[in-house]
């Protein structure tokens, strides 16, 4: 991969939530929403974030995009890092880097006309200040999402959660974003409406080049749309592949449960099923060494007092990143 290829380059990404607790309010401790995470975003890639809830995915997205502030660590958009950018210098840049929030049903304004919703991004960034060609690039964007142009004075409790969702994803293409960050984007949509968002999704970063970072809890509807996976566990990322690799090998013992939990299509196929045992441990006290091992069934002293390293087991062209320190011996 040439330098030329990456998009985004994070480092070391941390975000830390303070607790208060007493009288006086005083900090007495932080929650590991998300800690000294690293990864790469290629150019017209989509990289796929995946594990159960609470384990800081939607942190991750939110803090790339400086909706959250981040405790620590470098957001490197195109050489320059956003973590540093001045108020002015970010709102310019936002042009470019959007979000698509996993709420359809909240993330519209129920006050404003689908054509005001649209619209808002213009007058904001001072684009298309005339009326008639601001009206021409908000029917460009509904047909663009598959919603018919009289769409455009109606209010959002008119849709459905599918076509709010269209709508959600329109708004975020209306600046013409590099890189947009899907929260989430299906898990609140019928299982029969999630294909058809996917699609329009896969569509549209084919046609126009973007890039995706696609936040998920099911391995499921992930496969389909990513071209990298990374899982995350209690803040941190524990594996890092391509989306065939993880499927056809998974090496760290919670991605292998993870995929063993995926419904099998065919009928009467059964598979061997990895249950975990025990709850996440809370992020505010994390763990020592692997933050996994109190869950893994092959957790051994070295797991419970020395945290592994990301590892990578594939090759230089084609890296598998695992952090586990028995990764590639165990058992599937």
């Amino acid at each position: 991969m040439s330098t030329s290829d990456v998009l985004l380059e994070v480092k070391d990404l941390q975000k830390y939530f303070p607790v208060q607790g007493g009288l006086l309010g005083r900090v007495v401790g932080k929650v590991h929403a998300v800690d000294a995470v690293s990864f790469t975003v290629q150019r017209g890639k989509t990289l796929g974030l995946v594990g159960e809830s609470g384990c800081g995915k939607s942190t991750l997205g939110r803090t790339l995009l400086r909706l959250t502030e981040p405790s620590g660590g470098n957001v490197i958009y195109e050489g320059r890092d956003i973590t540093k950018l001045s108020a002015n210098d970010l709102r310019a840049l936002r042009k470019e880097l959007q979000i698509i929030f996993q709420d359809p049903f909240a993330s519209l304004n129920p006050r404003m006309s689908i054509r005001e919703i649209l619209s808002e991004p213009f007058e904001i960034h001072g684009m298309y200040k005339d009326p008639a060609e601001r009206r021409a690039k908000v029917i460009e964007l509904l047909n663009e999402v598959g919603l018919n142009p009289e769409a455009a004075d109606r209010y959002p409790h008119e849709f459905s959660g599918g076509q709010r969702q269209r709508i959600g994803i329109a708004r975020a293409l209306a600046l013409k974003p590099k890189l947009i960050v899907a929260d989430e984007p299906v898990s609140a949509l019928d299982v029969s409406i999630q294909s058809q968002i996917l699609n329009l999704m896969m569509d549209l970063r084919d046609k126009y080049g973007l890039s995706y970072i696609f936040i998920a809890h099911d391995l499921a509807v992930i496969e389909h749309i990513s071209d990298e996976i990374a899982v995350m566990y209690l803040g941190k990322i524990v594996e890092h592949t391509t989306s065939t690799e993880l499927y056809s090998r998974p090496l760290h013992p919670y991605t292998q449960a993870l995929i063993s939990s995926i419904p099998e299509p065919k009928i009467g196929a059964k598979k061997e099923r990895k249950v975990l045992q025990g709850d996440v441990p809370s992020p505010l006290n994390p763990p020592s060494g692997c933050r996994f091992h109190t869950r893994c069934p092959y957790a051994q002293d070295r797991c419970r007092s020395e945290e592994p390293a990301l590892r990578n087991l594939g090759s230089t062209a084609a890296p598998h990143l695992v952090a586990c320190h028995f990764a590639g011996e165990l058992t599937q």
